[in-house]
């Protein structure tokens, strides 16, 4: 998920009560929602990153050690403040083990909130390079945003005017969230197994259906799908139904050692085919061959997520659609 969403997570944390257990547990809590983005530096390799970005920073390692390096940080900071005389007089003592339990909260709900999205999480790196998908939230929610503002927000009022619960808001927020991360789970769940089931009766199989929940209409789904070396797209609305492209073109990456020449011949292509879940090739009107991922191949994503193949290379089944 966003920055944005991973800090208003940490600050609804510490307004439900969290921020009076230790001083420093508002900053620790926001903080660490974030740290795991650390990795976040790498993007300035390019396409290169996607092999890099959500995995080591998002193993279990790093979230044991993330957040005893954040708590050090922060008990440092709160006696370095203490010597100096600038240690605002309204701060709660520093509780350690409150502190250090706060860490891990936040840190913990980064990975959580991660997984959540089709981009993929490496849960398990560095033991394993599997890639975790949850298919249940865009990685920019609105609704998200809003729902944990406006909690975020009438909590902090109250609290400033003195009212014993000011601590409501900010747990009603979250308990909203959580309910329509739950809803939106079951919506990605009823698409993928309706696909499926679709394709299976034409007489597909080993096929591979990702629900896609696009900007805003959280309750329609982008249905993504491949088998047998074909890939489709379609689309889901809950009590309604929706459309489905059975046919299909093919995804032009069905020959293993073409894949392995563009991986040994191209850093990109290496890393892109690491990444990728549902691998394409794709030739424009100019000619222009395209490595593409159909979850990102919208006109709006797709320059971001995409590798240039020379005319030579190729499995020669390439699609023909255009870009």
């Amino acid at each position: 998920m966003d920055n944005l969403t991973h800090s208003l997570v940490g600050a609804v944390l510490g307004q439900m009560g969290l921020k009076r257990k230790s001083g420093l547990a508002m900053p620790t809590l926001i903080i660490a929602a974030n740290l795991p983005d650390i990795d976040a530096g790498c993007a300035l390799y390019g396409i290169e990153s996607l092999a890099m970005r959500r995995g080591i920073t998002h193993g279990p390692i790093a979230l044991l050690v993330l957040p005893l390096i954040l708590w050090g940080a922060m008990i440092a900071f709160d006696r370095w403040q203490t010597r100096r005389g600038t240690r605002p007089a309204g701060r709660l003592p520093v509780d350690k083990g409150w502190l250090l339990a706060l860490a891990y909260i936040g840190c913990l709900s980064h990975p959580a909130l991660d997984w959540l999205n089709n981009y993929g999480i490496r849960l398990l790196e560095p033991f394993s390079s599997r890639w975790f998908y949850g298919d249940t939230l865009f990685i920019i929610d609105l609704w998200i945003w809003a729902m944990l503002g406006v909690s975020l927000w009438l909590s902090i009022r109250r609290e400033k005017v003195g009212s014993p619960r000011w601590t409501t808001p900010a747990r009603a927020g979250f308990a909203a969230v959580l309910g329509y991360i739950v809803v939106n789970g079951l919506i990605s769940h009823a698409a993928e197994r309706t696909t499926v089931e679709a394709l299976r009766a034409t007489g597909k199989k080993d096929v591979l259906a990702v629900a896609s929940p696009p900007p805003l209409f959280f309750w329609r789904r982008d249905i993504f799908w491949r088998a047998g070396g074909r890939f489709g797209s379609g689309e889901f609305v809950p009590g309604v139904g929706g459309s489905l492209d059975i046919s299909g073109a093919p995804t032009g990456t069905e020959d293993e050692q073409a894949k392995a020449r563009w991986a040994k011949a191209d850093p990109a292509a290496r890393a892109f085919l690491f990444w990728a879940r549902m691998p394409i090739v794709e030739r424009d009107a100019d000619g222009a061959r395209w490595l593409r991922d159909q979850r990102y191949n919208s006109p709006f994503a797709r320059e971001r997520f995409q590798v240039p193949l020379p005319a030579t290379q190729g499995s020669g089944t390439e699609s023909s659609r255009g870009g």
